[in-house]
């Protein structure tokens, strides 16, 4: 075999040597939306690990193309409990776990740029250059993926971000400690076929209760028969059991974001 003169070798390197920056980012990409994914949607609630079915529908080997999991993670899907995750999550969060549902769907070398083909371009929540510099280490970790349900917004809602379980936020504790002991008056006991939980109460009516049940992270909204639950006031439950996750200066810093972004 002839060797090839040396002039060429660059543009043989070129045409046969693979693009391997591009797959390293492919690859981190994917890594990073496999560990958003585990703590924030394979919760066994939603979708369980590597996409296989949980109290939602299976996500792997479905054939998906990557525009409609895009669709789907951005827009959420109406009338289930598939939310837009544009509220928790970040653009780039985004393209990371979408990269990483299509690698379940057999997508190989899925894209990386951010694009939305169905409808309006969805708000995502605002990068650290739009909100107070002394906020940005609060604003991450009110809205930390990687704490999955563990994080703040979880429950709580701020500038149209994250889910309103709880009502919202207008006054700002002092400290980390008062934040942890902070009352919950909304709070109450429902009790239903005999099981006594601690209760968000949504919605009372004659026919049928909506309230979110807090015995467990994420709450679970439940739906039952007026005539089958019962609503006391007072519950054992308290702030401090969901907080677990932060430390007294992660708190400090979460409270210096709402003091800033926070109207009352």
């Amino acid at each position: 075999m002839r060797r090839a003169p040396l002039s060429l070798l660059p543009t043989l390197l070129l045409l046969f040597w693979p693009p391997s920056g591009r797959a390293q980012n492919v690859q981190e990409a994917v890594k990073r939306g496999e560990q958003i994914f585990n703590r924030t949607c394979a919760t066994g609630y939603c979708h369980g690990p590597k996409g296989q079915p949980g109290g939602a529908p299976r996500l792997a080997g479905r054939g998906f193309d990557q525009d409609f999991i895009f669709n789907t993670v951005t827009h959420g899907v109406p009338g289930t409990g598939m939310v837009p995750f544009t509220k928790t999550l970040t653009r780039a969060e985004v393209v990371a776990v979408v990269a990483y549902v299509a690698t379940l769907n057999d997508i190989t070398n899925p894209d990386l740029t951010f694009k939305a083909p169905f409808g309006e371009q969805p708000e995502f929540k605002p990068e650290g250059s739009q909100i107070p510099l002394k906020a940005i280490p609060g604003h991450e970790l009110f809205f930390d993926a990687v704490r999955g349900y563990g994080r703040c917004s979880t429950c709580h809602e701020v500038s149209s971000m994250g889910i309103p379980v709880a009502t919202a936020i207008t006054k700002v504790p002092e400290s980390a400690r008062a934040l942890r002991a902070l009352a919950t008056p909304d709070v109450r006991t429902a009790t239903l076929e005999g099981e006594a939980m601690p209760a968000l109460v949504v919605s009372k009516g004659k026919d049928r209760t909506v309230f979110y049940d807090l015995t467990s992270v994420p709450p679970v909204l439940r739906t039952a028969d007026s005539s089958d639950v019962t609503i006391s006031e007072g519950s054992t439950w308290n702030h401090a059991s969901v907080l677990s996750s932060y430390n007294d200066a992660e708190l400090a810093s979460i409270l210096e974001f709402l003091r800033l972004t926070v109207k009352p």
